[in-house]
């Protein structure tokens, strides 16, 4: 049976001020209902496949766990890289994980950011890759292209192999828009979707041989590793000596097996602002709009409110995009630019490029409303049945005033509930928790005050998360 392997790495920086570190674009719902990773597991669904094994970053396990919940998921494996290292090492950990209950295993491995719009055909697809697989090949998926596209890299087929796939004659980079437009006519080129199906086995043979250092990194991080609530954190000072390479470059590019089966599925990478554009929905100006917009004389915006109105006059060829703490305006064809701005961001420091004013928690979200040098106002909402770690405060006192549900609160020894329209005080340096025991999602204001406010002033002594 396939073991589907997500790769739920990686920042989204091109898709600023939606995507940022702490809740890239592979955790939205930028395509449907779903986040781009529940999207990705629900069309794994039709098919036989043994339990999902996702690697993602430490600081994003939380999300990935949930989302994975929400799906009505209960069996998926969760792997914790320290640091990204690029796919080659993450495929190595999946097979390695893979062939110690079967060296035979097939890994199907996907990116939890990618767009497939016809699932059925896609799964066609890896029905035809199975096969080659099941042969000892290493079978990527080349997506068979719309348009002259100059921000993936092409797989140039060589001879047939099997009833629909080829060998792989060639990987090119990024091309120019004049070769683009040659590898769309000759109809050899395909785009590189960095998606894959092998054995665990074949993968392993042909790594050992080209990078062995990555995978005796590997087996050493994994060896070290440990169980962590649903997750297994891998050994951080193993994993760290591994080099760092894509899949690509380590296998694909210099092994004899590499195959590809042609992918027509309407796949898109969503890499930016013009790529969602273009998968989107539109009106009969071509505007594809999310939100509160309001459009005159307005041409071919991709506009994106998510919490105000957004209005429009005499424009075209422009995203806009509004969030609680950014406002990105961009000509339609520079959005690749995008990831400057935010590379300036990190660089002076500003949370806008880690986070948005809310900050998903495993327990609940929070959102900062207000702050200035010695305050900071947050609207705090607990899941039910949540409770955040037992912990203090060297800096800051904090006021909480419930505003729906109920609030058990512990200070020191005390431990009282706290219910709408009540309030409570937690002084400086007291050792204080707080929990959701009802049924109801629970809210409330916290005020902050005190000379510093920074989230890392917290000693926690008891976290249910493991976060102390």
């Amino acid at each position: 049976m396939i073991t589907p392997v997500i790769m739920a790495g990686g920042s989204g920086s091109r898709l600023w001020p939606l995507s940022r570190q702490l809740r890239p674009k592979q955790f939205l719902p930028l395509t449907g209902e779903g986040s781009m990773l529940q999207e990705t597991l629900k069309r794994l669904a039709p098919l036989e496949h043994r339990s999902t094994l996702l690697i993602c970053n430490e600081e994003h396990r939380f999300l990935v766990a949930e989302q994975v919940r929400q799906q009505g998921i209960n069996d998926a494996r969760i792997l914790l890289e320290p640091e990204g290292r690029n796919t080659a090492p993450a495929i190595a950990l999946a097979a390695l994980q893979a062939a110690e209950e079967d060296p035979e295993a097939l890994l199907l491995v996907l990116a939890a950011d990618h767009l497939i719009r016809d699932v059925a055909q896609f799964h066609e697809s890896v029905i035809h890759a199975r096969r080659l697989a099941e042969q000892g090949q290493l079978v990527t998926f080349g997506v068979v292209p719309t348009h002259a596209e100059t921000g993936y890299g092409y797989i140039q087929r060589g001879e047939e192999q099997g009833d629909v796939g080829f060998r792989v004659k060639r990987f090119v980079e990024k091309p120019d828009r004049v070769t683009a437009q040659d590898y769309l006519v000759t109809g050899d080129y395909y785009w590189n979707s960095g998606m894959f199906l092998f054995s665990a086995k074949r993968y392993l043979e042909e790594l050992e041989r080209f990078q062995p250092a990555m995978v005796k990194a590997c087996r050493a991080a994994l060896a070290g590793a440990s169980e962590d609530l649903d997750f297994s954190r891998l050994d951080a000072e193993a994993f760290k000596a591994c080099p760092a390479e894509s899949v690509d470059y380590a296998v694909m590019e210099r092994t004899e097996y590499a195959s590809v089966v042609p992918l027509d599925a309407g796949w898109s990478d969503i890499g930016s602002w013009s790529a969602l554009w273009e998968v989107s929905a539109r009106d009969s100006e071509g505007n594809a709009c999310h939100g509160d917009v309001m459009l005159h004389d307005s041409h071919n915006l991709l506009v994106h409110a998510d919490h105000r109105l957004v209005a429009t006059v005499g424009v075209e060829d422009l995203v806009v995009v509004e969030t609680k703490d950014a406002v990105l305006v961009a000509c339609k064809d520079r959005v690749q630019e995008v990831k400057q701005i935010v590379a300036r961001l990190k660089a002076e420091k500003r949370s806008e490029q880690e986070s948005h004013r809310e900050v998903y928690r495993p327990w609940g979200v929070y959102d900062s409303i207000d702050h200035g040098e010695r305050y900071q106002v947050k609207c705090i909402t607990v899941n039910p049945g949540a409770k955040l770690s037992v912990q203090m405060h060297h800096h800051r006192a904090e006021h909480w005033v419930v505003v729906s549900g109920t609030a058990k609160v512990t200070i020191g020894e005390d431990t009282r509930l706290v219910t709408e329209n009540e309030s409570i005080y937690i002084p400086i340096g007291q050792v204080h928790a707080l929990e959701n025991p009802g049924k109801i999602p629970l809210e409330l204001i916290e005020v902050q005050s005190g000379a510093y406010l920074g989230e890392d002033d917290i000693v926690r002594f008891n976290d249910r998360y493991g976060r102390c």
